[in-house]
């Protein structure tokens, strides 16, 4: 009996500490964030990416780091753009531990604008990922995002123009078991986004905004900045 109530009160007392590795939802994060996009000259090939560094808080406890680079291919007489890319993630854990996961990740998008009136430029995004993260079977997601910018002294985003800038993504899994009996939702995520911009250059914009991102375990907050650079 007193073995008993030594386990129970062990696992007890084991249920906040577990609770504490999740992240906590009411502190804001922060991520700081730079993409690119080049093209050859006036070849249809080019390239993309980002460069994402993400914060549980607002620059010390690490969430992500994204290195991502694909190579883009635009068909003639098309206003989409295709691209093949691969990324590096690593991933820490909320909180004190230096714990860290590895993924590489292949990934497939599709990108097309939309303009609805002079001033709502729209783009869709479709992106399918093959995923290999660490200690986890081979994974598989899908991914919607609507972009929508509003430029408010101009018809586009240009030198010294102010736009507003929002976006939703969903995240959907392609599968549920992961290994070692372990399961996820098909639910992967959501991510809400509103945020001000600015023109640099014409080809350069920074960008600042707040993100509330949502899991299938945890809602979350964080402050975004980044760097839209094409050249």
């Amino acid at each position: 009996m007193q073995k008993i109530l030594l386990i129970g009160v062990t696992l007890l007392l084991a249920l906040p500490g577990y609770a504490q590795n999740g992240p906590d939802e009411d502190q804001l994060g922060a991520w700081y964030m730079y993409f690119f996009q080049k093209r050859f000259g006036d070849s249809q090939f080019g390239l993309q990416g980002d460069y994402q560094f993400r914060y549980w808080n607002i620059g010390n406890d690490l969430e992500q780091i994204l290195l991502r680079t694909g190579a883009t291919y635009r068909p003639r007489n098309a206003d989409i753009l295709f691209t093949l890319g691969y990324a590096n993630i690593t991933t820490g854990t909320p909180g004190e531990s230096t714990e860290r996961t590895t993924e590489n990740r292949i990934y497939q998008a599709a990108l097309f604008p939309q303009k609805n009136g002079d001033r709502f430029l729209l783009t869709h995004r479709i992106r399918y990922e093959q995923r290999w993260v660490e200690e986890q079977d081979f994974r598989t997601r899908y991914r919607y995002n609507l972009f929508v910018n509003v430029p408010f002294n101009d018809t586009k985003l240009a030198q010294r123009v102010v736009y507003l800038a929002l976006y939703n993504e969903l995240f959907i899994n392609g599968q549920t078991d992961i290994g070692d009996g372990r399961t996820v939702q098909f639910f992967d995520r959501n991510r809400t986004y509103l945020g001000m911009g600015y023109g640099l250059l014409d080809n350069l914009r920074v960008q600042a905004g707040w993100m509330k991102q949502t899991t299938a375990n945890w809602s979350k907050g964080q402050a975004q900045l980044s760097l839209h650079h094409n050249f």
